[in-house]
């Protein structure tokens, strides 16, 4: 930490200023923040942009979000670029050339074990792909060429499967779609009446998802949100451009109780403009379907809301120009056969709080666009989550802190047959002034809107319910959750369900129970882990990975792919996915050259600037992959906002990152230090390039160049200089002397 850091105190009175070196935080309203400098006091308010500017580090990509979320502990399996699947050991300091640096340590098949430098752990991800039972994963040898069979024939496999996606989804690509018109003053009027301040992430996807329709190709986009991000607005300002260009628009979604919820918010929305909305589910009368489909037809309903009702044959739309698809991994086989018929040259956006890993690959593998909204809304707090045995007593104190606050309770019971004998004994525990309601899915449509018309009114304190909540239910005074056997449910759909209460600024708690004295297995108690792990903000995308990684990867891709898919592992496998899906498509894909940099530097990250383990580990993964200034300038200042300024080894060591990137755009496989020697390996031996550099007086001397299977250039260092400075210089003037005369 910063050795000249002041001591900061907390005081919370409302009215006190505070003393020389002390801080004071204090409720009140304002509408920006201001500095009295006679008086030495600045006066910075919440999500103040100022505040903001730096604090948000640059967008990752998909794929460094797959690496970011999946960290490794001690025991996983590991997978390196070019020695094979390993079991991670620890991170250990070892003494090299008079320097203490950090190696990972990977045990593989045998007794052998590589030590991998903190600097090169961008080489190096978690395996996922043998689902429950890791422990039987047969571990590559080190020297063997079995890794480099392994990635042959997965490469020979992607290469398949890339065919059949292209034929798939690149499809759209070349099929001739609409091109919505620019914005007109309606739609600027429309999203200006929006209640609600949008997050940046909001608006950055709204932009995204306007740039595709515009464009004269079939939008096929998944924008994945937490539950309550407002992926819903994202889709209404996507359907009120369709509208103003005179199509129809559609949103199909899985359940009853989602496809009012969305009616009656869209009605809501769209109520200040001609936009007719309609919906079809199984509890409209067919009188009812009828006319609708009979004015679906003519063109005069703007909006259809409905279930998989949508999809069946005497639903023709008479010009469809958007098609919004809500959790679409609640949708069978069937169904998605019948959406892509549905869907072929209409533009496509699908919403998902946990995109299914198939979707997930697609888009990560390049295939489909994906947004992702992962900015919470204002004054939003994250879930508390418990993990624990079903205790009456200690359940029935939740509901009554609860209602003491003015909250209502969701108690979740997943049994028709005996949801009424529950809720029976919740009010025979809590006493007769509670209102306990049951709903389910087999009472009727007006049953189930009587139910949830109560509980928006506040008249029923405790809904016991089965999984009917899980999408779509939004009562903001809701905020406590009881689930039965926990258990027993997905971890997408725990996550779901949590995403019913949180939807205010009060302080949300959920409780997730299994039966007393039950053990459980492996599976369901890493599942419930994770659900607790990942109560914070934005987790969907975290849950989506975690579920891939419990559940394992065989089934994403069909039985004919999960063999190769497991011999590699799900992150290798996707790079080989992405280059077979480049080459299909008529493109190349670039190959990167890696640069191995070992120098007598102290280049680390101490323990004492950050002392959880897993965090540097996460660090000295971020800092590897650093490729250029911005992104070093971008990580320098998350450092500083979290752990203070860093010391000189964490700096050496983005240097170090920063020289590797810049070697390896040249061509450089090695950097390293023996002695008095700086030594760069060049992977592609360029003649004229190492003339000219060697040819410039300052390197007379003292630059030497050696031919033979790996060629390589010498530079002598003199005593006491600065063995990256230096190695800045020679690469700036090895990439400049290109130019010389007489080259082409």
């Amino acid at each position: 930490m910063r050795e000249n850091k002041v001591k900061t105190a907390v005081d919370f009175q409302l009215h006190a200023l505070p003393a020389p070196g002390k801080a004071v935080i204090a409720l009140g309203g304002l509408s920006a923040g201001l500095e009295y400098t006679d008086g030495k006091i600045a006066i910075l308010t919440e999500g103040a942009p100022a505040a903001r500017k730096k604090l948000r580090p640059k967008a990752a990509t998909s794929r460094q979000k797959l690496e970011t979320f999946t960290d490794l502990s001690q025991g996983d399996l590991v997978v390196h670029e070019q020695h094979g699947i390993g079991r991670y050991v620890a991170m250990v300091k070892m003494v090299t050339d008079g320097v203490e640096k950090d190696y990972l340590k990977i045990a593989y098949a045998g007794a052998d074990v590589l030590y991998v430098p903190a600097t090169q752990l961008n080489l190096v991800s978690k395996y996922i792909g043998a689902g429950d039972n890791p422990e039987t994963k047969k571990l590559s040898r080190l020297g063997g060429d079995s890794w480099e069979k392994a990635k042959r024939k997965a490469k020979g496999a992607a290469k398949d499967l890339a065919k059949g996606l292209i034929q798939l989804y690149a499809q759209r690509q070349r099929t001739p779609g609409y091109a919505f018109s620019p914005d007109s003053p309606w739609m600027k009027e429309f999203e200006e009446q929006f209640e609600y301040t949008e997050t940046d992430d909001q608006l950055r996807c709204i932009a995204e998802i306007k740039k595709d329709m515009e464009t004269a190709r079939p939008m096929d986009r998944l924008l994945c949100g937490d539950v309550g991000y407002g992926k819903t607005e994202v889709a209404f300002r996507a359907i009120m451009k369709c509208v103003l260009d005179g199509k129809q628009a559609a949103i199909l979604v899985p359940t009853t109780v989602l496809a009012r919820q969305h009616f009656l918010t869209a009605k809501r929305r769209f109520e200040r403009y001609p936009v007719v909305i309609e919906t079809v589910s199984r509890f409209r009368t067919p009188a009812q379907i009828k006319d609708i489909l009979r004015r679906l037809g003519e063109g005069k309903i703007d909006l259809l809301v409905g279930t998989h009702r949508l999809l069946q044959k005497d639903v023709i739309f008479k010009d469809l120009g958007l098609l919004v698809v809500d959790e679409e991994q609640r949708f069978g086989v069937t169904h998605k056969e019948k959406l892509k018929e549905l869907s072929k040259q209409v533009d496509v956006l699908t919403l998902s709080a946990t995109p299914i890993p198939r979707t997930l690959n697609m888009a990560l593998s390049g295939i489909r666009d994906m947004s992702t909204l992962e900015e919470p809304p204002v004054d939003r707090q994250p879930v508390q989550t418990y993990v624990l045995e079903h205790d009456w007593s200690a359940l029935t104190d939740a509901i009554r802190r609860e209602l003491e606050r003015g909250g209502q309770v969701y108690y979740l019971h997943n049994r028709v047959e005996t949801i009424a004998r529950t809720a029976s004994r919740l009010g025979q525990m809590l006493g007769e002034d509670v209102n306990i309601a049951i709903a389910h899915g087999k009472m009727t449509q007006e049953e189930i809107n009587d139910v949830m018309s109560r509980m928006t009114d506040g008249e029923v304190d405790v809904l016991v319910c089965t999984t009917i909540i899980e999408t779509g239910i939004d009562i903001p005074n809701a905020n406590t959750l009881i689930i039965e056997d926990a258990d027993k449910m997905g971890l997408a759909q725990l996550h779901q369900i949590r995403g019913r209460v949180g939807r205010s600024t009060r302080r949300a708690y959920a409780y997730l129970t299994y039966r007393p004295g039950k053990v459980l297995t492996e599976v369901a108690a890493k599942r419930l882990g994770a659900i607790r792990e990942f109560a914070e903000f934005g987790s969907g995308f975290k849950i989506a990975m975690r579920d891939l990684e419990i559940r394992g990867a065989g089934n994403v891709l069909g039985p004919e792919q999960s063999g190769f898919l497991m011999s590699v592992g799900y992150d290798m496998y996707l790079q080989l996915l992405e280059d077979a899906v480049l080459e299909e498509q008529g493109r190349t894909a670039e190959k990167k050259t890696e640069c191995q940099a070992d120098l007598t530097v102290v280049a680390s990250i101490p323990d004492r600037y950050v002392p959880m383990p897993e965090q540097r580990m996460d660090l000295y993964r971020r800092i590897a992959r650093i490729q250029n200034e911005e992104e070093a300038d971008d990580l320098v200042d998350e450092l500083i906002d979290r752990y203070g300024d860093p010391p000189r080894p964490v700096n050496n060591l983005i240097t170090v990152a920063l020289l590797r990137a810049t070697a390896a755009g040249l061509g450089i496989t090695e950097l390293t230090q023996r002695g008095m020697n700086l030594n760069l390996t060049l992977g592609n031996m360029d003649f004229a390039r190492v003339s000219a550099l060697c040819a410039q007086d300052k390197y007379k001397g003292r630059l030497l160049f050696s031919a033979g299977e790996k060629p390589y250039l010498s530079l002598r260092l003199k005593k006491g200089e600065d063995v990256l400075r230096l190695g800045q210089k020679l690469l700036e003037d090895y990439a400049k002397s290109v130019d010389t005369p007489g080259r082409e």
